[in-house]
């Protein structure tokens, strides 16, 4: 594909969705973001040099001020750059769906390690969220952004790996539903173009 055709394209989906997008932050939701226990500024997006298999964890509190279903999973580009060691979810790119209460917090967390698939050059890990209306399944809020953006080296990482943990949320992975799937995001417009640049530049 013509590499000028498809930053054409992206963008012009990237401008649907700025201008398309009414931001209910503050209003239906809010939360805190959290990289290996840190707590981060929202707009900040951590870049460690991780070895392969180095495990890593990022969680998510989401303080929700209406009663919604609240659906949120782990992404990434490709398959298999990443693995979940433990996490509100088994896998990368596969949702979690729960039913939250208005004025409550909901949290997520998931320990993450690099494979070999992107040793040597780096790679975002997004997390995407969508939030619907409980009484009517109207789509409130599709979005998610990255949450890190490692670089993995071509060395593999010999300490202890995690197991096990205890869980902040359900263990239930449902599938979701037409009306409830998360449509393509700005985040993943951004994750896509990330890629492409370093495709290239690799």
């Amino acid at each position: 594909m013509n590499i000028k055709f498809l930053l054409s394209t992206l963008g012009f989906i990237l401008l649907i969705n700025t201008v398309s997008a009414h931001n209910l932050y503050g209003e239906v939701y809010e939360y805190d973001l959290y990289f290996n226990g840190k707590l981060l500024d929202t707009t900040e997006v951590p870049k460690p040099v991780l070895k392969v298999n180095e495990p890593f964890t990022v969680r998510i509190d989401f303080k929700i001020y209406t009663k919604c279903e609240l659906s949120v999973m782990l992404s990434e580009i490709e398959k298999n750059n990443f693995y979940v060691i433990t996490g509100s979810t088994q896998k990368m790119n596969i949702y979690t769906g729960d039913v939250v209460e208005n004025n409550s917090v909901k949290s997520y967390e998931w320990t993450v390690a690099p494979t070999e698939s992107w040793a040597g050059g780096s790679l975002p890990i997004d997390l995407v969220y969508q939030i619907n209306d409980f009484e009517t399944g109207k789509i409130l809020v599709n979005n998610g952004f990255t949450i890190a953006y490692p670089s993995i080296s071509t060395e593999y990482y010999e300490g202890e790996t995690p197991t096990s943990g205890k869980q902040p949320v359900s263990e239930t992975e449902p599938s979701p539903t037409s009306a409830s799937t998360p449509a393509f995001t700005f985040v993943g417009a951004i994750s896509v173009l990330a890629l492409t640049f370093a495709l290239f530049r690799r």
